[in-house]
């Protein structure tokens, strides 16, 4: 009965029973992608990566793209990359981009197998409970569900009173038509979409069991916002936005999407109540940083600000070689 008391005040006084969580203090994370995309970038990676660990952040995030449409997809590439996120002075969390596997067919970029390709990175990029770089971040992977065994790369961990989802949902339209114009959906494209659903579904009904404050989900694709509001869905995106934009409907706190692809960093609201016509007021839209700008995002969730999140771009201009290791 104080219980229902207690949510009934909360009704009456106009609050979210979700937003009124005990606020503890603010945590702060790092948000980038595509990159390194040049010898530059490459360069300085490990600097940036230095600079984010000096600002005490739990945790950062790459949004896919860990190398340019037109270099290879080399063991060695793949390797070497992820020596630099191994030694991250923080916790790192990958997920994967189209031309880290989608795009691998491109003859200047070997050409490679993608689905071996993919398998490769699930191999390296994906093992254990643990996120890359150094301190503890427990993930959570899709693969403990024998379903969906193979999706080693969809994850999510909580903190501060928000979900994190990540899903591999890379930009060339989702490989909806695999490495073949004008075909498909192509198997690969409809198992992985069955994933990456399902994954969406349990996040959101345990942030609502939970009584989080906010999701976030992590994705690599741009999926196209602006064209889905002019009536132009692009067919690989078009079952994820259906279902994320009915999911943060249905969902009582903030939400956020973070993605790269596009190279246009932005925070906006773009996501359309197709109903209505109105935007989804409890959405916001996160892109991160890409060629030929080189940066990161400083995040915080704060259970104090209305929006439960902000947002800091810090553009990269990089450091003398000397500081580089």
């Amino acid at each position: 009965m104080a219980v229902l008391r207690y949510l009934l005040v909360l009704g009456l006084m106009g609050l979210n029973p979700v937003l009124a969580q005990t606020p503890s203090a603010p945590v702060t994370f790092g948000l980038f992608g595509d990159t390194p995309y040049s010898n530059w970038e490459r360069e300085q990676l490990p600097a940036m990566l230095q600079a984010m660990g000096r600002e005490g952040l739990a945790f950062a995030v790459h949004d896919g793209d860990i190398k340019n449409g037109a270099s290879l997809c080399s063991d060695a590439a793949f390797q070497d990359i992820l020596a630099v996120f191994r030694a991250a002075p923080l916790p790192l969390v990958y997920v994967p981009g189209d031309n880290d596997w989608t795009d691998c067919h491109r003859r200047s970029n070997g050409p490679f197998d993608p689905l071996e390709r993919l398998n490769y990175l699930r191999t390296w990029f994906f093992q254990g409970d643990q996120a890359l770089g150094q301190g503890n971040l427990r993930l959570t992977r899709q693969s403990e569900d024998k379903r969906f065994a193979s999706y080693r790369e969809n994850v999510r961990w909580e903190m501060g009173g928000v979900l994190f989802v990540g899903l591999n949902l890379p930009g060339s339209d989702n490989n909806y038509h695999g490495s073949k114009a004008n075909t498909g959906p192509v198997a690969e494209f409809l198992q992985r979409s069955e994933a990456n659903l399902d994954w969406l579904v349990q996040a959101f009904a345990l942030a609502r069991r939970k009584q989080l404050a906010g999701v976030m989900v992590i994705i690599q694709a741009n999926p196209r916002f602006e064209a889905v509001s002019a009536g132009l869905h692009k067919p690989g995106y078009r079952d994820f936005i259906n279902q994320l934009r009915n999911e943060t409907m249905a969902f009582a706190g903030q939400v956020v999407l973070v993605h790269g692809d596009s190279h246009s960093q932005k925070i906006d609201q773009p996501l359309l109540d197709e109903s209505a016509r109105t935007l989804v007021s409890n959405f916001t839209r996160v892109e991160t940083y890409g060629y030929p700008f080189m940066g990161w995002i400083k995040a915080t969730i704060d259970l104090k600000h209305p929006k439960i999140f902000r947002f800091e771009p810090r553009r990269w201009v990089g450091q003398a070689d000397k500081t580089v290791q």
